[in-house]
């Protein structure tokens, strides 16, 4: 059930994800960044977490704008709007949604896709977060439009978000601070997309 507790949940086990590769994530963007990706998003997640634990929200859609503006408030660099923009985005779509579904779920999904693509000005192939988002976003709505099941689905999801990670890695950089390093960014693994693979895999590993 896409409730209020799935997506608590699943927020609590994406932060898990972060805290335990917070170094893993920082060394990535010491590479190619500012090697402060696993540090402000380790910071993001503990202030939202605190927000969402002390709060009682009278919707999904208060709760998922709650994680936006915690993030916006206290995770620096880039990270901080793209991944606000993903729970408003989210949050948006869940709007009047008391007991949404999983076509919902992907709608919220696709939404959040096209917000940070806006706001990035990323495209797929850029080394971004997109490299895992689109991929990811692309083969829930082919899931749903043929009324195939999510659940049976999402081991073959989260392999295919964590491919799409490791695609990263061959890919010159074109946005971000990572572009600036031309040829020196081939060969590196892209720190944002190494956390949408950990928000996937939380998501997604939730789903029952």
């Amino acid at each position: 059930m896409l409730d209020q507790k799935f997506f608590i949940n699943f927020f609590k086990k994406f932060s898990e994800y972060i805290f335990d590769n917070k170094e893993y994530l920082t060394e990535l963007d010491s590479a190619i960044g500012d090697a402060d990706h696993g540090i402000n998003m380790s910071k993001g997640c503990k202030v939202a977490l605190e927000k969402i634990e002390a709060s009682t929200f009278n919707s999904i859609s208060d709760m998922l704008k709650a994680i936006s503006m915690a993030l916006m408030s206290s995770v620096g660099g880039a990270s901080g709007p793209l991944y606000s923009t993903i729970f408003m985005k989210m949050s948006i779509s869940f709007n009047n949604k008391d007991n949404p579904d999983f076509n919902d779920l992907v709608t919220a999904l696709t939404n959040a896709l096209n917000g940070i693509k806006a706001l990035g000005k990323a495209n797929l192939g850029d080394k971004t977060m997109i490299d895992v988002w689109e991929p990811v976003v692309k083969e829930l709505n082919s899931i749903v439009s043929k009324n195939e099941s999510i659940v049976n689905e999402k081991d073959r999801l989260i392999v295919i978000a964590k491919e799409s990670m490791n695609q990263t890695i061959p890919l010159l950089a074109k946005k971000g601070r990572a572009s600036y390093l031309g040829q020196r960014s081939i060969g590196h693994q892209d720190p944002g997309a190494t956390s949408s693979y950990l928000f996937f895999k939380a998501l997604l590993e939730n789903l029952e």
